[in-house]
């Protein structure tokens, strides 16, 4: 049986994919520690038909309904609709826009999902997925300068995820294992257009994650230096070595998160331009 206290209804409304809700319900959620969201999602709902089977299922399981609904009259019905069945509705991108019309005067016209319209920021977000998937873990190094940036560390420096979060954002992002004794591309090491980071963390916190880590088809693995506390700080030793013989900035990702991470080397593209 649910107990009420912990766990709590979520219902996302949207006209386009849900995306924007999903992020802001759950940036919400998370600053109540003591409960926790029951998602659910409702995306493309764009007429009464689609609104009135939706408000069916959240008069079954009342909670907190968040939505964006570009249609004033659709959004109108929705609010009149969740205060009959008794639960709070925000709709999350009317005060926004609200703001946005204060300062740069009224709409032109109100646009279901303009977000994702295939425009030039779209392809180019596109294109900075498929290099950095190309260019994983020390791949494909014969084009470095065509980078915007390139993440080097040791394993377990969470160097993939951070790629692919930047390349969603439209930056290029290619990322390199460092290795003791294993010298780093020679392209890397003349390419003048990425700028080139260094992710570390603590020994302690590399350990745990290297633990956690799938390791039945990785052949011939030594398990026990590969976790070893001694072993992983001389490997970071050599990393901070690296990273100072080339005036490489370093950033500590042991209590960041990957967007954390992300947005400090945004901060550094900006700096350094």
């Amino acid at each position: 049986m649910e107990n009420r206290k912990n766990f709590f209804h979520l219902h996302l409304i949207s006209d386009s994919t849900g995306e924007t809700l999903i992020s802001a319900g759950r940036a919400a959620a998370v600053q109540f520690l003591h409960a926790s969201p029951i998602e659910h999602v409702y995306p493309l709902v764009r007429n009464r038909k689609q609104a009135d089977a939706v408000l069916s299922a959240i008069d079954k399981e009342p909670g907190i309904v968040l939505y964006t609904i570009v249609d004033p009259e659709l959004a109108d019905f929705l609010d009149k609709r969740c205060v009959e069945i008794g639960v709070p509705s925000v709709n999350v991108m009317e005060p926004i826009i609200g703001t946005f019309q204060t300062y740069l005067g009224p709409l032109a016209r109100r646009r279901v999902g303009a977000q994702h319209v295939m425009n030039a920021d779209y392809f180019a977000r596109i294109e900075a997925l498929n290099y950095t998937m190309d260019h994983d873990d020390g791949q494909m190094t014969d084009d470095y300068d065509q980078a915007d940036v390139v993440l080097v560390g040791i394993s377990r420096t969470s160097k993939t995820p951070t790629s692919i979060y930047l390349a969603n954002r439209g930056i290029k992002t290619a990322n390199i294992p460092i290795v003791p004794g294993v010298p780093l591309p020679a392209s890397l090491l003349s390419a003048s257009t990425p700028l080139i980071v260094g992710l570390i963390a603590t020994s302690d916190r590399i350990s745990q994650v290297r633990g956690h880590r799938e390791l039945g088809t990785v052949s011939g693995l030594d398990m026990s230096g590969y976790t070893d506390r001694a072993t992983i700080a001389e490997e970071l030793k050599y990393a901070r070595m690296l990273c100072a013989r080339h005036n490489w900035p370093i950033i500590d990702v042991t209590r960041r998160s990957i967007e954390e991470t992300a947005a400090a080397i945004v901060a550094l593209r900006s700096k350094l331009r």
